[in-house]
């Protein structure tokens, strides 16, 4: 690619008949009106480059669907070379052929061709150089440009350092979208020893990869600037990987944590490797095992510039929504990418939670079996309240084991990894009620005290009541307007900490992110994404403030006669107060005022003069 006169054509045959693949020469698919146009002195707009584009699109997608090819087109604009790239399964890579334009001027009046020099000015004016491009000057011959591309072509493209669950299927899913890899993983004697070796003999995608145990050689394999993943656990693990890392790094590579790392940390190793001129992402990655291999959502944060670098690896990998795009989006400067993830898993955390109290009031308010449930859960995914987890929610249900349900030989007590805790912190220090995350919680450490739990269950639950009549359609209802709540308050937590920190986070764009690979995607996600379009706030667009009028009694039924049954259902409850309370003009924090100014001084404000002075009342 590059401007006219560049030696796009020369350079194309001469790495074609190298490299033993086909030639294209994009100017052979002008129509006779834009050479025509060309030849009279005036410059092809993008309506006139559209048709041209789409044709040269087809050869790509039949040539790469081979062996691959070579062509040369000036690809000026980043919109033409996503035409350009279009539906071609597997990596497109840029070759810019770079130069200043009296140099090339010359080159045109020397040559016989449609375009007149004087339209070389146009060009350059429409020019958008990608940051991803192998960028290589023309003032070296063409058998030298060659050789560099070839150079360049036969290292590794992209490194990924831990070969754990998900670099397994990252690496995979890489692989399939034809990158050639370099897979690292540390050798531990007897215990993880030939990882990525193994790995790679194990599936055929993997066989232009290449499997290292010396960090020194993965680092040395990979094309400049390096762009490197590390999929390892999160906290003093990346930290470990960043510090051998970095003796093999130079300026401009690129080191990407695709873990669930905290977002302060994220921050810090980012300003610490910047000192040295290496760029540092971090990057939220959803989906599980399955959705890294098939295609997760996506958040990276960091510099714009390193994200451009690595920006097609990502976006190939990348589950699609329902608009075909890829389900990937840049976030914003450092450490924004591992906050979504962060309370993405709030977000994930609070669902989980809601769909195993509607459970326990099904099972045992209402007295249904494993079974029956599951065919409630697959009739609602068919409707508005559809989600992965309630998808996978169901399958498990139905899954027995020598004649027993299996949800009922699990022991009820529930982990939690750090990220529902740091949603919950962070929430608290923003000064913002979270109370959905703090609930789930709060859940998962009672489920831990088992033993208390057992015994506390024979001394009072007599004292419970029956739940009485309680539809399944007044269990969805009230089930929706939680989760409604829910994702208020994560997107109103991401509001707060872009405006907050200057990340300027598209909510309309990663709700769409949302919308396919990772574990919260449902059919709520893609109205959020739909309402983000109008408003920032999930209860002041009119469909959502229609919905939680006509479902609000719904839930307070729901809960009312869940907490009367004895049935433990934090999460329901929480959002039926925070409805509540955010619904509620006058809250009861006047007392609160009164009583905190009565023993300690500590001042109010009047209602008539909320702007006003702060007030120590003399109650004594």
């Amino acid at each position: 690619m590059g401007v006219s006169g560049s030696g796009k054509t020369t350079v194309g045959k001469v790495l074609a008949k190298k490299m033993r693949l086909p030639f294209y020469d994009g100017d052979d698919y002008h129509s006779k009106e834009n050479l025509d146009k060309m030849k009279s002195g005036l410059p092809l707009n993008d309506i006139d480059r559209a048709g041209w584009l789409k044709s040269l699109n087809e050869v790509a997608k039949t040539a790469f669907s081979d062996e691959g090819a070579i062509f040369a087109c000036s690809a000026l604009k980043e919109n033409y070379r996503e035409t350009l790239r279009s539906g071609i399964n597997g990596p497109v890579h840029f070759v810019f052929l770079e130069g200043q334009p009296k140099l090339i001027k010359k080159r045109m009046r020397e040559r016989s061709h449609f375009m007149p020099p004087q339209l070389l000015e146009s060009q350059f004016e429409s020019l958008e150089v990608p940051a991803y491009a192998l960028k290589i000057s023309i003032e070296e011959s063409p058998v030298e440009i060659v050789n560099k591309i070839i150079s360049h072509m036969n290292q590794l493209e992209f490194g990924v350092a831990g070969i754990g669950v998900m670099g397994r299927s990252i690496s995979r899913n890489l692989a399939t979208k034809g990158f050639r890899l370099a897979l690292f993983n540390r050798n531990v004697p007897g215990k993880e020893e030939k990882v990525a070796a193994t790995l790679i003999d194990k599936h055929s995608e993997l066989r232009d990869s290449v499997g290292f145990e010396d960090l020194k050689a993965f680092v040395n394999s990979l094309q400049k600037p390096r762009k490197i993943l590390l999929m390892v656990d999160a906290g003093a693990a990346v930290d470990a990987m960043i510090d051998q890392l970095t003796p093999h790094l130079k300026a401009g590579d690129i080191v990407i944590d695709g873990g669930n790392s905290f977002y302060r940390d994220t921050q810090k190793r980012t300003l610490s490797l910047a000192k040295k001129g290496i760029y540092f992402m971090g990057c939220g990655i959803s989906g599980g095992e399955s959705g890294a291999l098939i295609g997760p959502a996506i958040m990276p944060g960091g510099d714009k510039k390193a994200y451009e670098k690595v920006e097609s690896f990502l976006v190939h990998i990348a589950a699609r929504d329902e608009r075909g795009m890829a389900c990937c989006a840049y976030v914003g400067p450092a450490g924004s990418g591992h906050f979504v993830k962060m309370v993405h898993n709030g977000i994930e955390y609070a669902e989980m939670q809601l769909i195993a109290e509607i459970y326990e009031i099904m099972r045992f308010g209402k007295g249904m079996d494993p079974d029956q449930i599951a065919r409630v859960f697959e009739k609602w995914n068919e409707g508005y309240n559809s989600s992965y987890l309630l998808e996978i929610t169901a399958a498990i249900l139905k899954v027995k084991e020598k004649g027993k349900w299996i949800v009922d030989l699990i022991l009820d007590n529930a982990g939690s990894k750090g990220t529902g805790s740091w949603t919950a912190e962070e929430a608290i220090q923003s000064g913002l009620p979270y109370t959905l995350v703090h609930a789930a919680l709060n859940a998962r450490f009672l489920s831990s005290q088992k033993t208390m739990r057992q015994k506390l269950e024979r001394r009072y639950k007599s004292s419970i009541c029956p739940i009485g009549k309680l539809s399944n359609d007044t269990l969805a209802e009230a089930f929706y307007m939680a989760r409604i709540i829910n994702h208020h308050q994560g997107f109103s937590l991401i509001r707060y900490a872009s405006e907050k920190n200057d990340w300027q986070i598209n909510l309309e764009v990663l709700a769409g992110v949302w919308t396919n690979g990772c574990i919260i995607r449902s059919s709520l996600m893609g109205q959020c994404r739909m309402v983000f379009e109008k408003t920032a706030s999930l209860p002041e667009e009119k469909h959502i403030k229609k919905t939680l009028h006509q479902y609000h009694p719904k839930l307070l039924t729901v809960v009312s006669k869940a907490i009367k049954a004895g049935l433990d259902i934090p999460c329901l409850s929480a959002s039926a107060n925070y409805f509540n309370g955010i619904t509620n003009g006058q809250a009861n924090a006047n007392i609160i005022q009164a009583q905190r100014d009565y023993f300690g001084a500590h001042t109010f404000r009047w209602k008539n003069d909320p702007e006003g002075a702060n007030i120590h009342y003399p109650w004594i």
